[in-house]
């Protein structure tokens, strides 16, 4: 349990340093982002593609 603690941890520091140097995450093409009037609706569709993915290349590497 604490190295899965650990694991997590330093994905999601790893994911802040990338986004505090320019990542565009959550701004990919293929994210749907509906403006009418005073309201937004923003669907992160690829984004949540994309984190699926590498999340599941490293649980896949955990595994091993």
């Amino acid at each position: 349990m604490g190295r899965l603690l650990i694991v997590v941890g330093v994905l999601v520091l790893v994911a802040g340093v990338a986004i505090e140097l320019g990542l565009p995450l959550g701004r990919l093409p293929g994210d749907i982002v509906i403006r009418r009037g005073n309201t937004t609706v923003y669907l992160p569709i690829v984004t949540c593609i994309v984190v699926s993915v590498v999340l599941s290349i490293v649980a896949a590497v955990l595994r091993r």
